[in-house]
C-alpha cells in the first residue's frame, strides 16, 4: 500500500491514482498547494500496483543523449509564439499528419495548469509555451493507452517525472508511442498559483474569468529578457520583465518548488523520454551567430526512435554537445537546492497577501545589492 509520509518521496504524477484497479487512491491538496495520493484503506486490496508505477520508487538509470542539437522552427510565427525555438510543434505536427495524438500541458478556463490532449493543428496552440506551475495531469495516461491500444500514435510531452510515470504505468514499449520531455527547473505550486493570478487581476481592478491571454516567456522584451504577461478582454494588459515580476522571482528563488523536486528522481535523462526539449540558454557563448534573440531549442535524441522522428520533420538544425547544453541548463542533471527561507515563506502565507510575502521573500539584503552594485561598477570601468 502506497503511503507518502515524506512529501519528497512523491512528485505528483498521478500514476498511481490511475493504475488502481479498486480506484481507492485520490488526490488531496495539502497546505502548500500540492497534490499528493490518499488511500482509502478499507478498498485496497494490498495489490502494490501503485508502488510498481511509482518514479520515485522505481528509477531508471542516468542516460546520455545520441545526438544533441541547437534547433530553430522554420515558420517564424510559431517560433515567436514559443518559449525557445518552436520544435515541439514540429514534432506535435508529424504525429498530426499521421492521424495521431498528442498530449501536452495547456491552461484551462480558471488558468490552471492540466494536461489534456489535441487531435487537430488548432489545438496545439495552448500546449505552446513554458507553464511554470505543475499540471494536473488527471487521466491522461489512460488515455494514451487507450489511443495506444487503437494502433494510433501519440506523442505525449510532460516534465521528466510524468514522462517517467507514464512509461511506468504503461508496463511496456509501445512503437506508436513517443514521449518528450522538458528540461525542468522545479514545478512551482498551483495552489499559491491560484492565490496570486487572483491578486494580480484584483488590482487592476479585473477578474481572473476575463483574462485573454496569460504568458510566462513573453518575448515581447526579447528571449533571454522575456516577459510575463497577462492580455484581458477588455484590451488592458500587464507586461512585466522576468526578473522584477514576482511570480518569476518567488519560483527562480525555489520558495514555492514541489518538495520532490529538491531531490529529483529524473535528473540526468532517467525519465526514459525519446526526446527532450528545453532552451539552449548561453547559445551566445557557444554559437553567437545562431544567437538572434528570438529563441533557440536544446534539442536531445535519448532513443532509437527519437532518430526516426527527426528524419521525418523539417527544423534547422546545428549539432552540439551535451556538456554545452548543460553549462546553461544546470537543472538538467541537479535538483535544485531548497531555500534557507521556504518554511518560513509558507508560515508566513496562512491568510495573508501572496504578493507581499512573496516580495518580502525574495528582497535582496542592502549586502548583496552593494556587491552587486559594485561588481557592475567595476565591470563597465574595465571596458572603459
Amino acid at each position: 500500500m502506497l503511503q507518502i509520509t515524506d512529501k519528497s518521496k512523491c512528485c505528483g504524477c498521478n500514476a498511481c491514482v490511475q493504475r488502481c484497479p479498486k480506484q481507492c487512491i485520490v488526490m488531496h491538496e495539502d497546505e502548500e498547494g500540492f497534490l499528493y495520493p490518499q488511500v482509502d484503506v478499507t478498498l485496497c486490496i494490498d495489490c502494490g500496483l501503485c508502488e510498481k508505477v511509482c518514479p520515485v520508487l522505481n528509477q531508471n538509470q542516468e542516460r546520455k543523449p545520441l545526438k544533441v542539437y541547437a534547433a530553430i522552427n522554420k515558420d517564424e510565427r510559431i517560433r515567436m509564439l514559443s518559449s525557445s525555438g518552436g520544435l515541439f510543434t514540429v514534432l506535435a505536427e508529424q504525429i498530426l499528419k499521421e492521424g495521431g495524438v498528442v498530449f501536452g500541458a495547456r491552461f484551462n478556463d480558471d488558468w490552471e495548469v492540466v494536461h489534456d490532449y489535441t487531435e487537430t493543428l488548432e489545438g496545439l496552440a495552448g500546449f505552446r509555451g513554458s507553464k511554470y506551475v505543475q499540471s494536473y495531469v488527471g487521466n491522461t495516461f489512460c488515455l494514451v493507452e487507450q489511443f495506444l491500444k487503437q494502433k494510433r500514435k501519440v506523442l505525449y510531452s510532460g516534465t521528466p517525472c510524468q514522462v517517467a510515470g507514464l512509461r511506468l504505468f504503461l508496463h511496456k514499449e509501445y512503437e506508436n508511442l513517443l514521449t518528450v520531455d522538458i528540461v525542468c527547473h522545479g514545478v512551482p505550486s498551483p495552489g499559491i498559483w491560484r492565490k496570486y493570478l487572483k491578486e494580480t487581476c484584483t488590482k487592476v481592478n479585473q477578474s481572473v474569468k476575463v483574462i485573454n491571454s496569460l504568458s510566462f516567456r513573453d518575448k515581447c522584451t526579447g528571449w533571454k529578457g522575456y516577459s510575463f504577461s497577462i492580455s484581458f478582454l477588455d484590451g488592458q494588459k500587464i507586461v512585466h520583465h522576468h526578473d522584477k515580476e514576482l511570480w518569476m522571482k518567488g519560483f527562480l528563488s525555489d520558495l514555492y518548488i514541489r518538495p520532490s523536486c529538491y531531490a529529483c528522481p529524473s535528473k540526468c535523462l532517467k525519465s526514459g523520454s525519446d526526446i527532450t526539449l528545453g532552451d539552449y540558454w548561453g547559445i551566445q557563448n557557444v554559437m553567437p551567430k545562431v544567437d538572434d534573440d528570438k529563441g533557440v531549442c536544446c534539442f536531445l535524441i535519448n532513443t532509437e526512435k527519437g532518430k526516426g522522428i527527426q528524419d521525418l520533420i523539417d527544423f534547422e538544425r546545428i549539432e552540439s554537445q551535451f556538456a554545452d547544453v548543460v553549462k546553461g541548463n544546470p537543472s538538467m542533471i541537479h535538483s535544485v537546492i531548497i531555500s534557507s527561507k521556504r518554511i518560513r515563506f509558507f508560515r508566513a502565507l496562512k491568510n495573508k497577501n501572496v504578493s507581499q510575502i512573496i516580495s518580502l521573500y525574495t528582497k535582496q539584503s542592502i549586502i548583496l545589492r552593494l556587491k552587486i552594485f559594485i561588481y557592475n561598477l567595476l565591470k563597465r570601468n574595465c571596458k572603459l
